[in-house]
């Protein structure tokens, strides 16, 4: 398959090896090659990079080869200066024709590229670090807050019954009686439901996400407390939350509890199953970081046995069985892990890049 060019005038070019090469009078180049297998999980990252660099004549090359590199892509790259390579390998040989690079940036995208971007680096080339934990925390945690309102206030399972009767709409029994349904009233008091306001909302977890959440929670009106030994004081002061230093303690009085680690050896299984066990009765699991935080097993047997209410974005297996007893319930709100991978998190993670490099006259 060929190659497409896309040149900062909008013109386009195939196979670059035949491309003239482009005006390099104001002595500064600034190249974008993106391969397909970073556009199939960041689709308007490389794009809106281009967008960023407009006004500085920036270059941006294109590729579905497998094997393609980026010297064949850019015509005369020693007068590159600034060069950003996304999905596509940066060995010694990769940057070596680069010989006029100033700055550079590699996605390492399922390749490693240590050994090219460490020479360039010795050569005084300045290598933009790709920072991982920054461009969907706005995202992800805003879907949680959505989570845990479509949990608290069962509006999926309505919209999905809504669809199938006018049973929803019927709210006052022919005889009321004492904590039953009631005139508009369209929660399950067997669960956590109602006003995220005055909640009691248990968060494991300080970082990028977890802290964000915090604060919208906190500015709801929730009661809310974070467990994260490794997060600064300064954390909490900002997001308004208490900090806990026992994760014993967080779990047993959460009306909304919300596990928001990455996934790694040290936080696998960490919300074991003695934590499941101690979750109050009818409280809300929100899951939007990784299922596996949590022993799945115990959570999911407490949730199909009508103890937890469940708003997961993650799950142990994915995509999830269609015959999974999970998917349909009454106490279950569940989505296809697009939590983090919005529009704005691609822009998010170019505007973050860009603002590292050296500004241009």
């Amino acid at each position: 398959m060929q190659n497409t060019i896309y040149h900062a005038n909008g013109k386009e070019n195939q196979n670059p090896l035949l491309a003239s090469t482009p005006n390099t009078d104001n002595l500064m180049r600034s190249v974008i090659c993106v391969h397909e297998r970073f556009d199939a999980d960041w689709p308007f990252a490389a794009d809106y990079w281009q967008e960023r660099w407009k006004s500085e004549g920036c270059e941006l090359y294109r590729t579905e080869e497998p094997d393609a590199l980026a010297p064949q892509l850019v015509p005369n790259p020693a007068s590159v200066q600034r060069l950003v390579l996304l999905g596509l390998p940066a060995g010694s040989d990769d940057l070596a024709p680069f010989t006029a690079l100033e700055e550079c940036f590699h996605s390492a995208y399922r390749v490693v590229a240590k050994s090219g971007l460490d020479e360039a680096a010795a050569r005084g080339v300045h290598v933009v670090p790709n920072r991982h934990e920054l461009f969907w925390g706005q995202s992800v945690s805003e879907y949680g807050l959505a989570l845990t309102l479509g949990g608290l206030r069962r509006i999926p399972q309505l919209y999905d019954a809504m669809k199938q009767s006018h049973g929803p709409w019927k709210y006052r029994p022919e005889v009321g009686r004492p904590g039953q349904r009631g005139g508009q009233f369209g929660d399950d008091s067997r669960f956590s439901s109602g006003t995220l306001g005055g909640k009691r909302v248990r968060v494991v977890g300080a970082g990028n996400i977890g802290a964000r959440y915090a604060s919208f929670c906190v500015a709801i009106g929730a009661d809310v407390a974070i467990w994260d030994p490794f997060a600064p004081d300064a954390t909490f002061a900002a997001s308004g939350a208490t900090r806990c230093f026992h994760l014993s303690e967080l779990v047993k009085d959460a009306e909304v509890f919300v596990p928001m680690l990455p996934l790694k050896e040290d936080t696998r299984g960490l919300i074991g199953k003695e934590f499941i066990e101690a979750l109050p009765h009818g409280c809300l699991v929100v899951q939007v970081t990784r299922a596996l935080i949590c022993d799945t097993e115990a959570l999911y047997r407490r949730v199909l046995n009508d103890e937890l209410a469940l708003a997961a974005d993650v799950f142990d297996i994915e995509p999830v069985p269609l015959d999974s007893p999970l998917l349909g319930r009454h106490n279950v709100v569940h989505t296809p892990h697009n939590a983090g991978r919005t529009i704005d998190a691609n822009r998010a993670w170019v505007d973050d890049k860009v603002a590292r490099f050296k500004p241009r006259p």
